[in-house]
């Protein structure tokens, strides 16, 4: 990381650059056929089941954590965690500080009918066409990365078919992002500068999340205990990533998670 350089920045700058050169050796029209023929599942219906709704996230290694997985198979993980009972699952495509690509999504879509989110660090309407091209259902829209472009990009997502995921770590963003539309809104636990974890953001925020607004609670979800603690915060679902990764039997550990 460049000295005093925020690392969300670092990670956009790297997400967008990895965009220019896929942009730059795929055929547009293609892109766009792609696109059009792809009817998105429906996301948000997805984590209204009853009881607590786990979204299963695969990712080959975090900035933070290092290496998850040496031996990463995003179809076999995504077909594990269908299986097991997920309602969602979350790809990670960002490259340089994740190790995935946008081939993990459509390797994923392939072996899964559940809803999948493209988990990347997006502020390109591009990369909402290139998500709904692979087979994602829905994007992560990170409201500190967006700033006054979030407005814009909902309506992009909403423009495809696709739902959007606006992730946020306070008070400020998340009116920011009521503000703007938002109907699915992500509280991550995770400051991504520090890496602190917080787990009672969530239960410091519904309260200021309208009912019909789906609450997400993300990152620093160790077990079931956290997850009993959540849904009684008030969380619609929750996004797990790093526990499933680690685990040695993630299908038990999603079912375990969704009955808390």
């Amino acid at each position: 990381m460049i000295a005093g350089q925020p690392l969300l920045t670092r990670l956009v700058a790297e997400s967008l650059s990895e965009m220019v050169r896929r942009r730059a050796y795929t055929d547009q029209s293609e892109l766009v056929r792609s696109a059009a023929a792809y009817t998105p599942l429906d996301f948000a219906a997805a984590l209204q089941s009853p009881g607590l709704a786990v979204i299963a996230e695969m990712k080959q290694r975090t900035p933070s954590m290092g290496v998850l997985a040496k031996g990463y198979r995003p179809e076999r993980l995504a077909l594990a965690y269908s299986e097991a009972g997920a309602s969602a699952l979350s790809v990670l495509t960002q490259e340089a500080s994740f190790g995935g690509s946008a081939a993990d999504l459509r390797k994923a879509r392939e072996v899964s009918a559940l809803p999948i989110l493209r988990k990347d660090f997006i502020v390109d309407p591009y990369q909402v066409l290139e998500a709904k091209a692979l087979g994602a259902d829905a994007v992560l829209l990170i409201a500190a990365a967006l700033r006054e472009r979030l407005r814009e990009l909902l309506a992009v997502a909403r423009e495809h078919g696709l739902a959007a995921l606006v992730e946020v770590h306070d008070e400020r963003e998340t009116a920011s992002a009521l503000e703007a539309g938002a109907g699915l809104i992500g509280v991550n636990h995770r400051d991504l500068n520090t890496f602190e974890v917080d787990l009672t953001l969530t239960e410091r925020l519904r309260p200021s999340i309208p009912r019909e607004v789906t609450v997400v609670a993300e990152s620093g979800i160790r077990g079931r205990e956290d997850a009993r603690r959540m849904r009684e915060a008030g969380a619609d679902a929750i996004l797990v990533g790093e526990l499933l990764m680690r685990s040695s039997d993630p299908a038990a550990c999603i079912r375990d998670l969704a009955s808390a």
